[in-house]
C-alpha cells in the first residue's frame, strides 16, 4: 500500500516552495541551506533518503541506481518480492531487497545481461523510466507533453514517453539555460534532484490515489511559468505541464495542436476574442506605436475593449478606434470568443436614432446607453453593431464583417466653426435641460446648483474671441460636469474635469469662479495643446474618436469624443438643426507627410502653418478632420479647399491643395 504522505505540509511547500525549514530529526547540516532543503528533509523525515554514517546526506553527490530504486521502495513502501533476482546483488542485503521489491513491482528491471548495476549512476532518461512505471503502480494517466528541449535528438526513442509524461506532470523539467531549456538524458541527477522528482511524483500519485484519505489537491499554479491549453465550446482546458519561457510553450503548444497559452493563471494568447484593458494602479491603459514601448498613440481607461490581432508574453497587437499598436501585456486581458457570452459594447437603433451600449469588461456591466446621432440607412431596428472607431460598423464583435460607413456630424466637425445659436437659445436650452433632470433622483436641487445657469453669454464671447465652437464648450461642460452639479463643479467651480484623473477623481483644479474654468479649458486645453499644431497633443480639431480629434489623448474614455458629439446633436436637434451637416466634412490625410496650408491659393504663398505627420489609423482615411468652406481652381491647375484654420486667433481660415485632402458625407 502505498504510504500516505500527501498533507497540508506538501501543500504547503508547494505554495511557499524555497522557504526554510528544518529536519524533525537527523543531522542534516549538509542540507540546511540547500535550495532543496524542503524535499530533502521530508523524505529523510519518512525515512527514504538516509544520512551517511557521519549525518550528512550529500545533495549534491550524484545518485546511484541502486539508491534511486531503493527511494522508490521506501516511498511507496513496497511488499518484498523475489520475483526477480538480479546477478550482481548479493541476496538478503537490504539494498537487494528493495531494488526486488521496486523489481516486483514493475518498476524496474535489469540490463540485458541479468545484472542491475546498483553502483552506476543514473542518467535521467533511465530516471524519468522509472518514475514513468512508478505513476502507472499509482493509477495516474499516462499524459504526455510534447517534447520542446533543445537536446530533444539526445533522448532515446524508447525513454521518450516516459520523458513526455514527466514533462507533462512537471516532475522532471529540465535545466535552464541562455541557449536555451536542455534535457540532459545521458546526465545524472544529484541526491537532492532525486528527492524533488521524487516528491513532484508522490504528489501526483496521491492525486489520483483511491486510498487518499485527503481530497484531490491540485498543485499551486506557478504566476512566472507558462502553460498551454485549448478552448472548446467554451470550456478552457490547462495542462498542467509548465515552460520556463514563453518560447518553450510556443514550441509545446503547437505541437500539442492546442490553441491557448498562459502565464501562470492569466491567458496570454488564443485564437480569437477580445482584449480589455486590465485593472491598473493607473486606472489607464496605453497604447504605443512600437514593442518597444517607446511612442505613445494613445490609452484608454480600464475596462475598455480593443480589437486582438496577436500577442506574446510581452505584448498584445491591439487596435482601438482606428489605432493599430502594442499595449504591454501585464495591462490587457485577453478573453477567448465563446467566453464572452454575448458581453460586448454594440450599437442599435431605436426610433431612428443610433445608440452605443458600452461593457466594462472589469466589472462585466454595461454602463448604460447614450445617444450618438440619426441612424444610417445600412443600421435596421433590432439587430446589434459593432465598431471599434464609431464609423466602420459590422455584424459582427470580431468586426470581420463590415455593413457600412458612417461619421457622425458634431464627432468630427472642426470646433473652430462657430455655432448658429444666439447666447440667449444656449441659456434657454441650459434651463430647458436642467428642468428635465429636476425630478430624477439626486437632481432635485439642480436649478439653483447648477453652474451651467446663465453660462450662454460667456459662451458666445469666448467664442468669437478664442474661435472654439460654444456649443461643443456647453456639451463638454454637460458631459465632464453632470449638469454642473458635481462636486468639483460644485466646490471648485470646476465644469470641465480639469486635474481630475482616473487614478484620484478626488483630484480638481479650484477656479476663483465658473467662468475661470470655462477660460482655463480654452487657454490651458484647447487653444495650448490639443486643437493648434503647435499644441502637444495635436490630433485634429473635433471631439473625434482615439484616432483623430481631441479624444486621441484629452480623455482616457474611448469614447468621449462620440459622447460629448451626442450632447451637441441632441441640444441641436432640440433647437432647430441649425448647425448640423452645416458645412462639408473632410481629413487631411498626410499618413506621415507634412501639409502646408496657405495664405492663398497657391504655393506661392505665405505658409500659415503644417499639419503634422499623424497616425491615420489602420484604414489610413483618420487625418486631421476639417470643415471646407470654399474652392478655386488655381492657376497651378489644382483645385484649392478654403477651410477652417486649426491656428489660434486671427487666423481664421487657411487654403489646402485638394489632393491633400478626402472628403466624407457626415450625418
Amino acid at each position: 500500500m502505498i504510504k500516505k504522505i500527501f498533507s497540508f505540509g506538501i501543500t504547503l511547500l508547494m505554495i511557499i516552495s524555497f522557504s526554510i525549514l528544518s529536519p524533525s530529526f537527523a543531522n542534516a547540516n549538509d542540507i540546511d541551506n540547500h535550495p532543496m532543503v524542503h524535499e530533502l528533509t521530508y523524505w529523510s523525515n519518512l525515512n527514504v533518503i538516509r544520512p551517511d554514517a557521519n549525518g550528512n546526506y550529500n545533495p549534491n553527490r550524484a545518485v546511484t541506481r541502486g539508491e534511486f530504486a531503493s527511494y522508490i521502495t521506501r516511498a511507496l513502501n513496497l511488499p518484498e518480492s523475489s520475483t526477480h533476482t538480479f546477478k550482481d546483488l548479493k541476496a538478503g542485503q537490504t539494498l537487494t531487497n528493495e531494488i526486488q521489491a521496486a523489481a516486483g513491482a514493475g518498476i524496474l528491471s535489469g540490463y540485458p545481461d541479468g545484472t542491475f548495476r546498483p553502483n552506476d549512476k543514473i542518467t535521467r532518461e533511465q530516471m524519468s523510466a522509472l518514475l514513468l512505471r512508478t505513476l502507472t503502480y499509482g493509477k495516474v494517466p499516462l499524459n504526455g507533453a510534447p517534447l520542446t528541449f533543445k537536446d530533444n535528438d539526445k533522448i532515446r526513442n524508447e525513454f521518450k514517453p516516459a520523458v513526455a509524461t514527466n514533462v507533462y506532470y512537471n516532475i522532471i523539467r529540465g535545466s535552464q539555460t541562455a541557449k536555451g531549456i536542455y534535457f540532459e538524458p545521458k546526465g545524472s541527477a544529484t541526491i537532492a534532484q532525486a528527492a524533488a522528482f521524487l516528491y513532484r511524483m508522490q504528489t501526483i500519485i496521491d492525486q489520483y490515489s483511491e486510498n487518499s484519505e485527503e481530497p484531490p489537491v491540485t498543485p499551486p499554479v506557478d504566476a512566472s511559468n507558462y502553460y498551454i491549453g485549448k478552448i472548446n465550446n467554451g470550456v478552457v482546458t490547462k495542462n498542467p505541464t509548465s515552460y520556463y519561457s514563453y518560447e518553450q510553450a510556443v514550441e509545446a503548444q503547437k505541437a500539442a495542436n492546442l490553441n491557448l497559452i498562459f502565464k501562470g493563471e492569466k491567458i496570454i494568447n488564443m485564437p480569437a476574442g477580445i482584449a480589455s484593458a486590465a485593472d491598473t494602479t493607473a486606472n489607464t491603459v496605453t497604447i504605443y506605436s512600437d514593442p518597444n514601448f517607446k511612442t505613445v498613440l494613445t490609452g484608454a481607461v480600464e475596462g475598455s475593449e480593443f480589437k486582438y490581432y496577436a500577442s506574446t508574453d510581452k505584448y498584445a497587437v491591439v487596435r482601438l478606434a482606428d489605432t493599430k499598436g502594442y499595449a504591454k501585456m501585464d495591462e490587457i486581458t485577453l478573453t477567448p470568443s465563446s467566453l464572452l457570452n454575448g458581453k460586448s459594447s454594440y450599437y442599435f437603433v431605436l426610433d431612428g436614432i443610433l445608440h452605443h451600449n458600452t461593457f466594462n469588461h472589469i466589472t462585466q456591466k454595461y454602463y448604460g446607453a447614450y445617444t450618438i446621432g440619426p441612424a444610417p440607412s445600412f443600421m435596421k431596428t433590432g439587430v446589434n453593431y459593432y465598431s471599434q472607431d464609431g464609423v466602420n460598423f459590422y455584424s459582427d464583435f470580431l468586426l470581420t464583417a463590415k455593413v457600412g460607413t458612417y461619421y457622425p456630424y458634431f464627432q468630427f466637425a472642426s470646433i473652430r466653426q462657430h455655432t448658429n445659436y444666439t447666447a440667449e437659445e444656449l441659456d434657454n436650452i441650459i434651463m430647458t435641460l436642467l428642468t428635465e433632470r429636476q425630478v430624477l433622483p439626486g437632481y432635485e436641487n439642480v436649478l439653483t446648483d447648477s453652474r451651467l445657469i446663465g453660462l450662454g453669454t460667456l459662451l458666445k464671447e469666448v467664442e468669437a474671441t478664442y474661435n472654439i465652437n460654444a456649443l461643443f464648450i456647453l456639451a463638454t461642460a454637460i458631459h465632464e460636469s453632470n449638469y454642473g452639479i458635481s462636486e468639483n463643479a460644485l466646490k471648485k467651480n470646476n465644469i470641465f474635469g480639469i486635474k481630475v484623473y482616473d487614478s484620484n477623481t478626488a483630484l480638481g483644479t479650484t477656479f476663483a469662479s465658473r467662468d475661470d474654468s470655462v477660460r482655463a479649458f480654452i487657454n490651458q486645453y484647447t487653444n495650448l495643446n490639443y486643437v493648434p499644431q503647435s499644441g502637444g497633443y495635436a490630433n485634429g480639431a473635433s471631439p473625434g474618436n482615439k484616432t483623430s480629434g481631441m479624444n486621441v489623448r484629452y480623455a482616457s474614455d474611448p469614447f468621449w469624443g462620440s459622447k460629448i458629439a451626442g450632447h451637441m446633436y441632441r441640444i441641436d436637434n432640440r433647437l432647430g438643426k441649425k448647425d448640423s451637416q452645416s458645412s462639408q466634412l473632410a481629413f487631411v490625410v498626410n499618413n506621415g507627410d507634412l501639409v502646408n496650408t496657405r495664405a492663398e491659393a497657391t504655393t506661392d504663398s505665405e505658409k500659415v502653418f503644417t499639419y503634422k505627420a499623424k497616425n491615420v489609423g489602420e484604414t489610413k482615411t483618420f487625418g486631421y478632420p476639417v470643415v471646407i468652406v470654399d474652392e478655386t481652381q488655381a492657376a497651378d491647375g489644382y483645385v484649392w479647399y478654403k477651410i477652417i484654420s486649426d491656428a489660434n486667433p486671427p487666423s481664421r481660415y487657411v487654403w489646402v491643395r485638394s489632393d491633400l485632402v478626402t472628403k466624407f458625407q457626415a450625418n
